[in-house]
């Protein structure tokens, strides 16, 4: 039981610490994001990678910490992302989704917040973007409904940006 104890207070030391390092890498974030006039848009999405990763980071500590040994953690993984790769790979690629993430975020014409339109024969779509994920660009239509496109699949398209935030 005294095992359990330690555990638990490890554990309760590792999140406070983790809660206080998001604090400050936050705030480091936002004084970049002031000092080099960012749009509010891509520190919001600079946030989300950070609180990301560092939450990947604690996770794997945490799991050291109660009793994960490193080959099991490291089996784990690789299973589950030969799954989803195999899961993925049907669609298109995961890393054409990721890469095509990054090109929206660093020299995309569009922003969060932005009113466009999908320009498509078929199927077209006016809102705003929403958001802006890993995969999946979210548009939120006037009828309040929500669109996920995949993130390659907007970057092919041809965009009519309407409205801009600035």
């Amino acid at each position: 039981m005294e095992e359990y104890k330690v555990r638990i207070i490890e554990t309760l030391i590792l999140m406070g610490l983790g809660f206080i390092l998001l604090k400050i890498i936050q705030r480091i974030i936002d004084r970049i994001g002031l000092k080099y006039s960012y749009h509010k848009t891509r520190i919001k999405i600079v946030r989300k990678i950070f609180l990301f990763l560092l939450s990947l980071v604690f996770i794997g500590i945490i799991l050291f910490i109660w009793g994960i040994h490193p080959s099991q953690l490291a089996t784990y993984i690789a299973s589950l992302l030969t799954v989803l790769g195999v899961a993925f790979f049907a669609q298109w690629s995961i890393l054409s989704n990721i890469t095509s993430t990054l090109i929206i975020f660093f020299n995309h014409e569009v922003h969060i917040g932005d009113t466009i339109q999908i320009l498509d024969k078929e199927f077209q779509i006016e809102g705003k973007v929403h958001d802006v994920g890993m995969f999946f660009s979210i548009i939120k239509t006037a009828d309040n409904e929500f669109i996920s496109i995949p993130n390659n699949v907007f970057i092919l398209k041809m965009v009519k940006k309407i409205k801009s935030v600035d």
